[in-house]
């Protein structure tokens, strides 16, 4: 694990952050069921949710799209490395995690730029003895440092899965398509590319209302089509692995989404509407609550 990340001085971190913005890593943390966010991104993300009373689905199944394909790449394509790139706070079933409990010897290094992110970074650097973990406090838009700083931990001349999952809908198009290419670049043949993000080709009205709550809160939000996403893949000849670049609810479902623990209806009926999405299953998703492309490729 990385001692620069945890010799970090609270004092210096605390000073980096600015709790009167809500910012993106910390409103996911809400609509997750985590307690590691401010008033201003309880704010957003109500805002947000009720603009679409069911768009705690697009996160929760955002995420499980990122375990399942963890698990695939792991257990199928036998890879061993995953750099997630706007890693967010961390959460049940970090990357790390699941790599690990299937190749124990699995490296994963983290990069996000929030500060309460570092601040919980020691949660992200848990790995077990025959693997490792790092993390990278640095923003997408730097690739540079980014790839100096993981090659601490990483093995350029291996595989490694680029994971930029439900984050470059906050870069806008001059910068987003050429940090993709940078990073895929220094990457070895065999490497892949595991992406999500958020559309408007198929709930428009919904995630249009989603859209205005956080650009009014000073946000970059892109809302790209199927043929816009599919080109972080095509821009640097990546072959997009089956079943494509589809809603993230049908990417390869596999019924096995973490069903969180009930309640009492007494309980419930004391909670405000964001607090009881983090006990809400998600396995009635339908397609008129899917706002997600998701879809993973490889380099040859």
């Amino acid at each position: 694990m990385s001692g620069e990340v945890l010799s970090q001085d609270p004092a210096a971190l605390r000073r980096r952050i600015d709790s009167s913005k809500a910012h993106p890593a910390r409103v996911y943390d809400v609509f997750l069921g985590g307690k590691d966010h401010y008033p201003a991104d309880r704010e957003a993300a109500a805002a947000a949710l009720a603009a679409n009373p069911r768009g705690y689905l697009d996160v929760r199944h955002n995420r499980d799209f990122l375990r399942r394909a963890v698990t695939a790449l792991v257990g199928q394509d036998g890879i061993r490395q995953f750099l997630d790139i706007g890693t967010g706070l961390p959460t049940a079933q970090n990357v790390h995690q699941i790599a690990q409990r299937i190749a124990p010897e699995s490296r994963v290094v983290y990069v996000d730029n929030d500060p309460v992110v570092l601040a919980h970074a020691r949660a992200l650097l848990t790995s077990g003895p025959e693997g490792r973990t790092d993390y990278v406090d640095a923003d997408l838009r730097d690739p540079g440092r980014i790839l100096e700083q993981a090659a601490r931990t990483m093995d350029f001349g291996r595989p490694v899965a680029l994971c930029l999952v439900a984050v470059l809908h906050f870069v806008a198009d001059d910068e987003a398509y050429p940090l993709v290419r940078e990073l895929l670049d220094a990457l070895p043949p065999g490497s892949r590319l595991v992406l999500s993000h958020l559309t408007e080709d198929l709930n428009p009205e919904n995630i249009r209302a989603v859209q205005r709550t956080y650009t009014e809160r000073g946000f970059t939000f892109v809302l790209r089509t199927r043929a816009e996403v599919e080109r972080f893949f095509t821009d640097s000849g990546l072959a997009i692995a089956e079943p494509g670049v589809v809603p993230a609810h049908r990417w390869r479902p596999d019924g096995a989404a973490p069903v969180p623990e009930q309640p009492g209806e007494s309980f419930l009926a004391g909670l405000d509407e964001i607090e009881k999405v983090r006990y809400r299953d998600i396995a009635d998703a339908t397609d008129a609550d899917i706002n997600v492309y998701a879809g993973f490729g490889a380099k040859g």
